[in-house]
């Protein structure tokens, strides 16, 4: 346990020195802030729990944006500068490896969504709001970006530069978000199969406040399934 949490606290180091993380947590902000602005708070009379689902739904799509990028460093980087060959000489194990890395993008994750929470806050000012509709999205938030993040390292461990990883993890997560598609085009059961695998689909019940446990279970299994893939491809190039 003590290699991961030094791995991860170095990653996440890394990204709060670089630029690179700045600029995301500041991209992130200003196109939350203005879709907030423009279409959740808008024009017209709202109950303030519909802004605050609005304010989810376009959180969601930031957030799986944002982690493609935020991932793309975490083993292509090593890999296009060479240091990987010292991760592999090293006595660290390969899962102590990506999960360190990971828990490092998840913690930088976890800043950047914590720093969001300004503009629901700002609701109170002339509505209210349920703190368990705000505990639910927020939570719906960390599940959907944990996920989206293990893909994202998944893309990573397989490209040998960060442009290659982040082409490679968008391709990935837009097929995971636009399975819906073709559950809708196929006959049952392949329907029901692609409607259960579409990544957004699952986030639906936390943007209006509500916790379904097959939701949990699904955006668990994708991260696990995700990171337990990353370490084996890592394993494979160890030992080729």
């Amino acid at each position: 346990m003590r290699p991961i949490m030094l791995i991860a606290r170095r990653e996440l180091a890394a990204y709060l020195r670089t630029m690179t993380g700045w600029v995301i947590i500041a991209l992130v902000l200003a196109v939350d802030g203005l879709l907030f602005n423009a279409f959740a708070i808008g024009s017209g009379e709202k109950r303030s729990s519909e802004v605050l689902t609005q304010f989810f739904y376009f959180a969601s799509g930031t957030t799986m944006i944002s982690s493609v990028f935020i991932s793309m460093r975490l083993l292509a980087e090593e890999q296009q500068t060479g240091t990987i060959q010292l991760l592999y000489s090293s006595p660290i194990k390969d899962h102590e490896i990506v999960l360190g890395k990971f828990l490092s993008a998840l913690g930088f994750l976890a800043i950047l969504t914590l720093a969001t929470v300004y503009m629901p806050m700002l609701i109170f000012v002339n509505g209210k709001i349920s703190f368990g509709h705000m505990a639910a999205g927020y939570l719906g938030l960390m599940l959907l970006g944990s996920a989206a993040l293990a893909v994202g390292t998944f893309g990573s461990t397989l490209a040998r530069s960060q442009v290659l990883a982040a082409i490679l993890s968008g391709v990935l997560v837009v097929s995971l978000v636009i399975a819906w598609l073709l559950g809708r085009i196929t006959e049952r059961p392949l329907s029901e199969v692609f409607a259960s695998l579409a990544l957004w689909q699952h986030f639906m019940g936390f943007q209006s406040g509500i916790v379904h446990l097959k939701d949990v279970v699904y955006y668990t299994a994708v991260t696990y399934v995700a990171l337990f893939a990353s370490i084996r491809v890592l394993e494979a190039r160890r030992w080729r």
